[in-house]
């Protein structure tokens, strides 16, 4: 593989060109990423994202890494839809927080009409704050990711998860088939995609390169990529794995970067067990999007303050932030308004 030629946006890498990518010594390979993260995007800037968790547990899906499944007791408490007057309050909160974009969980395999409907409001509501909207609601017909894109729905996400080969391991109530098609009806609508994966599982490193494979080659790459690092949720299966080696991690978000130059590529679930080190070496890789709060549904995230000075050591900040001495990865009142209810499980988005 040439390396100059790394950058460029492609759909048809084999799996063996990707393998090679992984296989790069660690230096070499964070060095090419962050080459290819400055061709392509203004280096040092992050994006900002909250999440809110807008009806948590009883999903009928046997995801072993998500606590809100009625296959598991985990401990958790099942709430309803929430009122349209609460989600716009978390939205102006997130917005004052410093936050450019808010995202919508909701524990469905797949919404009904009359959910649809509610949430479509919803977004209407996050909307009129001025912030991008993104939801995450299990699998959607077409007419359903249509509606979503009529009520203003900027991005809409569905993790593939894993690799097709391992998948099977993970979740047995929905295949790999649903998955595309809903991005294949999200993408129809003309929606912004969101997907990406979950590293730490007990996959392979073949099975981490084969799900890069497939994003990179869908017809066009989604928008935003998170990159999860497990968060081991007690009485779900995959609970007591062992963890997945921090360089590893770091390599699967090279090499996200490095086949999709264009994507952000999201910091997402697990950034409360890394150092700040190892955010460090993500952000150097190519990671240039976040979640932003104090809890990332029902599992930690970094505090604010903690974000806050990570930023501030590192020179980073906020994209589309204006870059001032004050100007760290949000505002003075962070730590008091970027609160979101701990009420859904971190990997779903």
């Amino acid at each position: 593989m040439n390396p100059a030629s790394l950058g460029s946006v492609r759909h048809d890498w084999s799996l063996p060109e990707v393998e090679a990518l992984f296989a790069l010594p660690f230096m070499d390979l964070v060095f090419h990423a962050q080459r290819v993260h400055r061709e392509h995007h203004v280096p040092n800037t992050v994006q900002m994202s909250t999440l809110l968790s807008i009806k948590t547990g009883a999903c009928p899906e046997d995801c072993k890494y998500c606590p809100q499944s009625v296959h598991y007791d985990t401990g958790l408490d099942r709430e309803t839809l929430l009122e349209v007057a609460a989600v716009r309050e978390a939205a102006e909160r997130a917005k004052a927080a410093g936050a450019t974009r808010f995202c919508m969980g909701a524990a469905y395999r797949a919404p009904k009409a009359k959910d649809i409907a509610i949430i479509s409001e919803m977004i209407r509501e996050v909307r009129a704050t001025g912030l991008e909207t993104c939801a995450t609601l299990g699998m959607l017909k077409p007419e359903q990711a249509k509606q979503l894109k009529n009520a203003g729905l900027d991005y809409y996400n569905h993790n593939l998860d894993t690799s097709p080969e391992y998948y099977g391991e993970i979740i047995t109530t929905r295949t790999y088939k649903d998955r595309l098609d809903t991005l294949d009806a999200v993408r129809d609508a003309g929606l912004k995609v969101c997907c990406g994966g979950i590293v730490g599982m007990g996959e392979t490193t073949t099975d981490r390169a084969q799900l890069l494979r497939i994003l990179a080659n869908l017809p066009e790459h989604p928008e935003s990529v998170p990159i999860n690092q497990l968060v081991q949720v007690p009485g779900t299966p995959l609970h007591g794995k062992a963890g997945v080696d921090p360089f590893d991690f770091v390599r699967t978000i090279a090499v996200a970067r490095i086949l999709m130059p264009a994507s952000h590529v999201r910091l997402s679930a697990g950034r409360e067990n890394m150092s700040d080190e190892v955010q460090a070496l993500c952000f150097m890789a190519g990671a240039n999007s976040m979640f932003y709060g104090e809890k990332l549904l029902t599992t930690g995230n970094p505090d604010v303050m903690r974000d806050q000075a990570l930023f501030a050591r590192l020179g980073l900040k906020a994209e589309g932030a204006v870059a001032s001495d004050a100007d760290v990865a949000g505002c003075d009142a962070c730590a008091a308004s970027a609160r979101e209810p701990t009420v859904h499980e971190a990997q779903a988005i």
